[in-house]
């Protein structure tokens, strides 16, 4: 063999480096629309596409809301859910610079994020005050505020929430099993799952998601429990839940299965954040705190909240507290679920305090 060979066999094997792909892996780091002022272009070819951009939260049917609430310079109002403040920046514009609004939200993470972003866009204190509170506190601030010419209640979750997999609002990406709107405060979803009794959860499912298959899901979960296997994620909770279904005839599990992901979350979401309990509150406290001929208007997402507000909305309209409520709920045009898909299961109802 030659000396030239020979140098060539024992020279080590390099091994290729190892591509680690275009993008950064986390969150925080991989979308560009989390930089609007650096990608513009990329968050308007996103939302092009239908779908939200991320950080982001497009807010829903503002053009529907401002033509009924009928805002006037001077007036005072009242954002339930102040979230990305979409709607609240269309309200503040209405007023012209005259006038106050008020707006509550539990969540402490994002409500900071918003009111540099609405200060920063000449929205200050003078104008706007935010309190970091739940919106079933309303006859409070009414008191303050001496009642409202106009609320809104948004009862949707925000998009921002949803996208941020530290948060554990979505069974998509892995993340820990949270669902709080105020991660400070209560319990987690995976504290309650390590709780609940088997026929409590059941029933939860079953109350706040009409989840057809409540009893299989709460034995199961309750039977992972008692075999040590703690469900703390969102994955872990969605194995569950596709383990439970294997059953399924193959051409419909799978969006079986995705309907069933969305309805476990929805329902431990509203569960761990007293959702039902919060709105029957706000519901009774609002015609209180409207001035006379004040108008309300709420959007829902599901149909637990929507019989619940109907329910409130038609008791106060028999009892001659509002002088008109919507008969029908009005919808976002298909144009509008076209560039967001999260619209689709909106529904806005609306009422006018008697004079």
């Amino acid at each position: 063999m030659s000396q030239e060979n020979q140098n060539i066999q024992e020279e080590p094997h390099k091994r290729r480096v190892r591509y680690k792909g275009k993008y950064p892996r986390n969150y925080k780091e991989k979308y560009k629309e989390l930089n609007p002022e650096k990608y513009q272009d990329t968050i308007e070819k996103v939302i092009r596409k239908g779908s939200t951009p991320a950080g982001m939260h497009i807010s829903i049917m503002v053009r529907e809301i401002i033509d009924f609430l009928q805002i006037k310079p001077g007036q005072t109002g009242f954002d339930a859910t102040l979230g990305y403040s979409g709607h609240t920046k269309a309200m503040l514009e209405c007023l012209k610079g005259q006038g106050h609004m008020y707006a509550t939200d539990v969540d402490p993470i994002e409500s900071a994020k918003t009111k540099k972003r609405l200060a920063d866009a000449g929205f200050g204190e003078d104008i706007l005050t935010i309190r970091l509170q739940n919106f079933c506190t309303i006859d409070e601030i009414a008191k303050e505020a001496g009642g409202f010419d106009f609320v809104l209640a948004d009862l949707g979750v925000s998009s921002m929430q949803i996208d941020n997999p530290d948060r554990g609002f979505s069974f998509k990406v892995d993340g820990p099993l949270d669902l709080r709107l105020n991660p400070e405060k209560g319990i987690s979803a995976a504290e309650r799952l390590a709780q609940i009794d088997e026929d409590e959860l059941a029933g939860m499912l079953w109350e706040n998601s009409d989840e057809p298959y409540a009893e299989e899901l709460a034995r199961a979960i309750v039977t992972e429990r008692k075999h040590g296997k703690p469900i703390d994620t969102t994955t872990r909770l969605r194995e569950v839940i596709e383990e439970t279904l294997s059953f399924l005839p193959e051409k419909e599990k799978k969006d079986t299965v995705k309907k069933t992901c969305q309805r476990t979350f929805q329902a431990l979401r509203i569960d761990v954040n007293n959702e039902f309990e919060v709105l029957y509150e706000f519901m009774e406290k609002l015609p209180g705190a409207l001035k006379p001929g004040g108008r309300a208007a709420i959007l829902t997402f599901h149909s637990g909240e929507d019989k619940l507000v109907k329910k409130a909305l038609k008791q106060g309209y028999k009892e001659g507290v509002y002088s008109e409520i919507a008969n029908d709920v009005v919808r976002p045009s298909a144009e509008e679920c076209a560039q967001n898909g999260r619209a689709r299961s909106t529904k806005m109802r609306w009422a006018v305090r008697a004079e």
